[in-house]
């Protein structure tokens, strides 16, 4: 990497590790043309905190991951706004500034980790290969370190040498974060990283990556569909929709000062272990195909809280209160939006506008 873009990636005072300013993605397609995903999408991330992203599968969360990284498809492009990374924007590195830049600052738990280690490989070895590939160290070097990071991530070093197929789908969830691990990133981005394991299964992962996070001081982006996930791991939450961030901020303040109708919803539709038996309502509809997507509020088809200013333009991203913002233009009305959020009814009127 050249000197350019290495000369900033010391911390800067008061500097976020990361910051996304506005970022839109577009995909090209042979039948529809360009189709955007992404739409103006602005957050940061700080220091030694763990950053949730949360919203119904096919919001635009696994595209967001994939752009911090340059790993969007040939088709995908970030057609405006910045990714910096402290200071670095990282949509003007080239590919082999990424391809040096990935795992060494920047690592990544995919969506799919438990069938990303290849087959027919020992999982040692594909540690050893990603170390290498940035790091002039022996073999005995490197075996060492995967050792280090079996033991970091609960698992016996003296399994390292087994086959993926091997391992428990927990064993190699934990395996690939070893992986991840393994060149002392700063920013881990972990897309769904407890999709297809149980329940028991999953909060133990959720708890060892809280305890990564703590005791190595490293900073991550959790991406899920399950805000109970969220509300048990991160700092910190953004809440997208339709390519679009609904709330963002400060996660106990989104949670027990929610201003946005969609967050409303997606809390209804979950249990909740404290507090009176309650059924849960869920959203009616579903999210907008992207070629049919307007200028108009892009929950505004299946938000039961909606007036005719949400048929203009979508509603700007607003702070409304300390480290707190959401985007809807009845802010002002946000106790009486809570009050008939808990009713199935007002979810499921005829002809709301």
């Amino acid at each position: 990497m050249s000197m350019q873009h290495t000369a900033r990636l010391e911390p800067q005072e008061n500097e976020p590790l990361l910051e996304v300013d506005g970022i839109s993605i577009e995909y090209t397609t042979r039948s529809e043309g360009s189709l955007r995903a992404i739409d103006d999408l602005s957050f940061r991330v700080s220091e030694d905190e763990i950053f949730g992203l949360v919203g119904e599968s096919g919001c635009g969360k696994s595209t967001v991951a994939k752009s911090l990284l340059g790993l969007l498809p040939n088709n995908g492009e970030v057609v405006e706004g910045d990714i910096r990374y402290r200071g670095v924007d990282l949509t003007g590195l080239s590919r082999e500034e990424l391809n040096e830049f990935r795992w060494e600052h920047i690592s990544l738990i995919s969506q799919g980790a438990m069938n990303a280690l290849n087959p027919v490989h020992r999982i040692s070895s594909q540690i050893i290969e990603s170390i290498q590939a940035h790091r002039d160290v022996s073999t005995d070097e490197a075996r060492e370190r995967v050792a280090e990071l079996f033991e970091l991530v609960g698992l016996d070093p003296e399994r390292m040498d087994d086959y993926p197929h091997q391992f428990s789908g927990g064993m190699k969830q934990r395996a690939y974060i070893a992986m991840a691990l393994s060149l002392d990133p700063d920013l881990i981005i972990a897309d769904e990283p407890t999709t297809a394991l149980d329940v028991i299964v999953q909060d133990q992962i959720l708890k060892r990556i809280k305890e990564l996070q703590e005791d190595l001081g490293i900073s991550m982006i959790l991406i899920s569909h399950d805000i109970s996930v969220v509300a048990e791991t991160c700092d910190r939450l953004g809440v997208m929709y339709a390519g679009k961030m609904m709330e963002y901020g400060d996660l106990k303040s989104i949670f027990g000062d929610t201003y946005n109708p969609y967050m409303l919803g997606l809390q209804n539709a979950f249990p909740t272990l404290s507090g009176e038996k309650q059924d849960l309502i869920s959203i009616p509809g579903s999210t907008p195909d992207l070629k049919e997507i307007s200028e108009e509020c892009r929950f505004v088809n299946r938000c039961p809280f909606a007036e005719k200013e949400c048929r203009t333009t979508h509603p700007p991203l607003e702070k409304v209160n300390n480290d707190h913002y959401s985007a809807c233009y009845r802010h002002d009305d946000v106790e009486e939006l809570r009050e008939l959020a808990n009713k199935r009814e007002a979810w499921h009127q005829e002809g709301k506008l």
